[in-house]
């Protein structure tokens, strides 16, 4: 008896092949708002071939969490003992810009894991980090060697967290020089910075719905919005659950709402540190200090409107996409300013490598906000950017 047409075709791969679909549309959408149907149609394949491979969304969802991982360590175990930085980093960003559509999964969409499972994808970066912590001690004998390790990575992954557009060995080139000037960068570099940076203070809620809006965020950072229910906003609050639409016409609203109010507090926060910078260069490290700070105060703000803005519905998310991209346009600007040879896409691919800093040395610093920790992730942003 001899195959049919689809068994004869059937790629070999074919579950590879589903793990990078599903890595990819995890990363575009958030883990809650993919489908295995449409995971499925990506590959091209129908929903009932896909069981056949993964028995649910979660048991794909964890595989393709790791995979990213793994490709990682597989990329710092690879390299000899005495194999010199650089080289170890530039084969981590060719493994990252080779993935990096669904690269960005463990960024954000990993605090879905269960515990067990997230605990063995901290291990598996944590061996990754070990590695290139050694190799920076080696060869840039400066304090807080982990942290310049963890900075340099963030410049790295930070490619999967937007869609701008170079020729991929450009795009390695500039994140290989990025990640090299963060790790020569002393910590100390800007110390006295946190002193410069006058932030907005974050609203005092006075009304109902500010108050709602309030509980919600922190709520949103801990458990992510789609495992947030209306009845714990809430009570968090001590209404009843159906007063909660009296002021918004559903939980979306709210993360919106959060959304916005994190876009308006970081404009301000540019436009008061752009007033004091005397020269392009200090502008940057202007923009640099005030982002630092504002990402520290506003931890669980910023982290919500960075991991939730994906699945937000396309009309809603249109007018946060374009507070974002002025953002940007208002960093671009200043850093083509400073170093004139780089061109718009250039400054923007560094731009965001110095947001990457932000998100993984805040992290690697529990996010403690301190003078002295504000101070050092500035200054390692500033030799991402500079």
């Amino acid at each position: 008896m001899t195959a049919g047409p689809a068994a004869a075709t059937r790629p070999r791969n074919r579950r590879q092949l589903i793990v990078e679909a599903a890595g990819q549309v995890f990363s575009e959408r958030g883990y809650h708002a993919a489908s295995m149907e449409g995971i499925a149609a990506r590959v091209g394949i129908s929903a009932a071939a896909l069981y056949r491979h993964f028995p649910n969304k979660y048991a794909l969802f964890a595989e393709a969490a790791n995979v990213m991982v793994d490709r990682l360590v597989v990329a710092v175990d690879e390299a000899p003992a005495d194999a010199a930085l650089a080289d170890v980093l530039a084969a981590v960003i060719r493994v990252t810009v080779a993935h990096r559509a669904s690269g960005g999964l463990y960024r954000w969409e990993a605090r879905y894991l269960e515990r067990a499972d997230r605990g063995l994808l901290r291990a598996k970066f944590g061996h990754v980090v070990g590695r290139v912590t050694e190799m920076v001690r080696r060869e840039f004998p400066l304090p807080d060697e982990r942290l310049r390790a963890v900075a340099a990575l963030g410049v790295i992954g930070s490619v999967t967290m937007h869609h701008t557009t170079i020729g991929p060995r450009r795009i390695e080139d500039l994140l290989l020089e990025s990640a090299m000037r963060v790790v020569a960068t002393d910590p100390a570099a800007a110390a006295g910075s946190a002193r410069l940076v006058e932030l907005p203070a974050q609203p005092v809620p006075r009304t109902r719905r500010a108050e709602i809006l309030a509980a919600a965020i922190p709520l949103f950072a801990r458990d992510g919005f789609a495992n947030v229910t209306n009845v714990q906003i809430a009570q968090a609050v001590g209404l009843a659950p159906s007063a909660i639409y009296r002021h918004y016409p559903g939980k979306v609203d709210i993360l919106v709402a959060a959304c916005l109010q994190a876009a308006g507090l970081l404009a301000q926060a540019v436009d008061r540190s752009l007033h004091r910078a005397a020269d392009p260069r200090r502008a940057v490290t202007a923009l640099a200090a005030a982002y630092v700070a504002y990402s520290f105060e506003h931890n669980a703000l910023t982290s919500v409107a960075e991991a939730e803005l994906a699945g937000l519905p396309a009309d809603l998310r249109r007018p946060l996409i374009l507070a974002q991209r002025e953002h940007i346009a208002v960093w671009e600007q200043q850093l083509r300013a400073a170093r004139p040879e780089l061109d718009s896409r250039q400054a923007r691919l560094l731009v965001h490598a110095g947001f990457g800093v932000v998100v993984e040395a805040g992290r690697a610093l529990r996010w403690q906000d301190t003078p002295g920790h504000r101070d050092a992730v500035t200054a390692l942003v500033s030799g991402a950017l500079m």
